[in-house]
């Protein structure tokens, strides 16, 4: 990833509501929601939703599905995980510094875990 591409998507996620947009849409998995369930969960009117649902896709963060009527969103995870390795490459030369990311609760420590924890 280009230093460019980087500051395109981390300026698209430096407001709140594109920010609250897309942890949302991260939650919610590859099965993603529609745009009304979407503003309706973050009590935001439908036509900011819109506006900001479409800045997200037009960098790539996000895509949407038509179904019917109704556009299904859902997290671009590629580039999210694009840019997580282009903001963590070669940090710390290599050592390991960043231990909240290693505790991080990812579907795979989520599987790890004896059921009832």
């Amino acid at each position: 990833m280009e230093i460019k591409d980087a500051a395109q998507l981390l300026s698209a996620l430096g407001h709140d509501a594109r920010l609250s947009i897309f942890r949302l849409l991260v939650e919610a998995g590859p099965a993603g929601l529609n745009a009304g369930a979407i503003s309706d969960a973050l009590a935001m009117p439908p036509a900011s939703a819109s506006f900001h649902l479409a800045h997200l896709s037009r960098v790539g963060l996000i895509q949407g599905q038509r179904a019917h009527r109704f556009i299904h969103y859902s997290a671009n995870f590629s580039s999210m995980d694009a840019l997580i390795v282009f903001l963590t490459r070669n940090c710390c030369q290599g050592e390991a510094c960043l231990p909240l990311t290693a505790a991080c609760d990812t579907r795979d420590t989520r599987r790890a875990q004896p059921a009832g924890d």
